[in-house]
């Protein structure tokens, strides 16, 4: 009898300890790496009479996720892989962004970015502000990030938003190239 009263209270405890465990990872420290083949920085410069469309590839990083929630990471951005995507710029435009007058992509190929916080504003908004070293300057930048998934799995997050090349000393053009650049960053990481 005593066998049978001990085997129940060891499986009732076994279903009690089971039953209160999560079943995802969500409350797990989660490091993901940086998939550097689908995440790129897309930018769209404007001028008096048209545009120009292209993408810094990202070349790696790691995001840190804290109870399905991202709390940090850092990126390395690939200046010199810089691709102008539109027609009218083709390798010219391409060449002439590379250059000291833009990027000096020689020089400075690439850019870093990391994150200092995350603060969330929705289920799946984030402000995000980190430091961002970018042709020898260094300074902060903040932005509103879409955390679209942090599962066990996969993490994928893009950010929409307005970029001052001139903070950064980057002043060709003014009065006829628009100091701000629009960017949609796309991050995609595993584990």
């Amino acid at each position: 009898m005593k066998k049978i009263i001990f085997s129940l209270t060891v499986i009732a405890a076994s279903v009690a300890l089971f039953s209160f465990t999560s079943k995802d990872n969500k409350s797990a420290n989660v490091t993901y790496t940086v998939n550097a083949k689908n995440s790129k920085v897309d930018f769209t410069g404007s001028k008096k009479k048209d545009y120009h469309t292209g993408y810094f590839p990202i070349k790696s990083g790691a995001i840190q996720v804290d109870g399905g929630k991202l709390v940090g990471g850092s990126f390395v951005i690939d200046i010199a892989g810089l691709k102008v995507t539109d027609e009218r710029g083709g390798e010219k435009l391409q060449g002439h962004l590379s250059s000291g007058d833009f990027f000096d992509a020689s020089k400075f190929g690439e850019a870093t970015f990391s994150i200092t916080s995350v603060k969330y504003t929705a289920g799946d908004k984030a402000t995000i502000t980190g430091n961002l070293s970018l042709k020898g300057v260094n300074a902060p930048v903040s932005f509103t990030a879409s955390i679209r998934n942090a599962d066990d799995k996969e993490f994928f997050a893009e950010a929409f938003l307005p970029f001052d090349r001139t903070a950064f000393g980057i002043n060709y053009g003014i009065g006829m190239v628009d100091s701000e650049v629009q960017l949609a960053i796309h991050i995609y990481g595993t584990k």
